[in-house]
């Protein structure tokens, strides 16, 4: 059994928790008791968990994000370990696509994972990812443009967004 180190990290957003097993970052959620413990539920099935703990993977998280905080950093280099159904993992994927400081509606994610009637399954799959800002769920958006479906709060993927789109006007 593996273990899975969790960390608390202080944000301008307010508390991320972390986590990271030995291959990479497993979880990044905000401060939102109810999915980190179902998170952590999850992870329990197959992983022993350490809190308060750090390893290398989370000191690389901390040092990126504060970086991308401070509008210093646009892509993230980290090694990530992906725990998901495989439909999970492929919109997951495709999350990853999403350009820095760009969107994409839920419509065009269905179609970027292959199935434009999969527009709910795929919503419901942004919602379930367990690893915010790094697998950018925040850049999809509804079809109209409004901000809608994110775990953090409307006002964090606000947040996030409009931080990229100001860092887009630095480079």
């Amino acid at each position: 059994m593996s273990d899975i180190t969790i960390h608390k990290i202080d944000s301008p957003l307010g508390i991320l928790t972390a986590g990271a097993s030995n291959d990479g970052i497993c979880m990044l959620e905000f401060d939102n008791q109810k999915r980190i413990e179902t998170h952590q539920k999850e992870f329990e099935k197959n992983h022993s968990i350490s809190k308060n703990k750090s390893n290398e993977h989370i000191q690389s998280l901390t040092t990126q994000l504060n970086q991308y905080f401070n509008k210093d950093l646009k892509s993230f280099d980290l090694a990530l370990d992906i725990i998901g159904t495989p439909f999970q993992t492929k919109v997951w994927a495709a999350l990853q696509t999403i350009p820095f400081g760009a969107t994409r509606s839920y419509k065009e994610q269905a179609i970027a994972v292959g199935d434009l009637k999969a527009i709910r399954a795929v919503a419901t799959a942004n919602g379930a990812n367990r690893i915010s800002i790094i697998i950018p769920c925040h850049r999809v958006i509804g079809s109209n443009g409004s901000l809608t479906g994110f775990g953090g709060g409307l006002w964090r993927k606000k947040f996030l967004l409009d931080l990229e789109s100001e860092q887009m006007n630095l480079f």
